[in-house]
């Protein structure tokens, strides 16, 4: 992987980390949805791995003590998303809140020094160009969240869109696209900023980046194998 500055810059290793998770959660959303009719403990420990991968994703930005907040909102998301998943016949509507907020939250969380970047461009009138990529994968990402929770458009017309059009599928079409704009942006910004990057007296470490991938990976499955041990307690449909 090469940066702006070669195959030595420093700030490569969180592009490469940040890479890794944008192959890892496409790949593991489309195994669920392959093996998940297999049989229904395989539907759970698919869609386990599924929301570690997307749990993974969001550990997105590296910088002093940001990185052991996300990697703990990164815990609690998987964790959430996977609890949810045993009160899916029980108590659907508290299943389905608790795995948007397992998402949102942390979303939120990695977004916060975007959205106060937005609020200084807004003061002072700024044209950068990855703003606008910004500003695309943010509107991708909020339309992800609402298709998600609000079930959009098969709710109009039950039974209209169980093939094409469904908004499982307009769900994962935007979050691709989010991604895609998210990269774009990344991209620019750092061959934009790369001088400034430079002359910092602070660089990315591989403890704070792959180390940190490494961390949320190992406890993620550790979450997985528990949930998977505990899949007997979920009542059968």
């Amino acid at each position: 992987l090469r940066g702006p500055g070669g195959r030595e810059d420093p700030h490569t290793q969180p592009l490469l980390a940040y890479l890794l998770t944008c192959c890892i959660y496409p790949l593991a959303s489309s195994c669920a949805h392959t093996f998940s009719t297999m049989s229904t403990r395989a539907r759970h420990l698919c869609y386990f791995f599924d929301y570690a991968a997307l749990s993974m994703y969001s550990l997105g930005s590296f910088h002093l003590c940001y990185v052991p907040v996300a990697v703990f909102n990164t815990i609690v998301s998987t964790s959430l998303s996977c609890y949810s998943r045993f009160l899916e016949v029980e108590r659907p509507r508290l299943s389905k809140a608790a795995r948007t907020l397992a998402f949102v939250y942390p979303y939120l969380f990695d977004s916060i020094p975007l959205f106060y970047r937005f609020y200084l461009c807004a003061v002072e009138s700024c044209s950068e160009a990855a703003i606008l990529l910004h500003y695309k994968h943010t509107i991708f990402a909020f339309l992800t969240c609402f298709i998600f929770a609000s079930h959009l458009p098969e709710r109009l017309a039950p039974g209209h869109f169980d093939y094409i059009g469904h908004s499982h599928q307009v769900f994962h079409v935007c979050g691709i696209l989010g991604t895609h704009f998210q990269m774009e942006a990344i991209t620019t910004d750092m061959a934009q900023q790369h001088q400034q990057l430079l002359h910092t007296s602070l660089h990315p470490s591989s403890l704070q980046t792959l180390g940190s991938m490494g961390i949320c990976l190992a406890i993620n499955l550790a979450i997985i194998r528990l949930c998977s041990t505990s899949l007997r307690l979920v009542p059968e449909p």
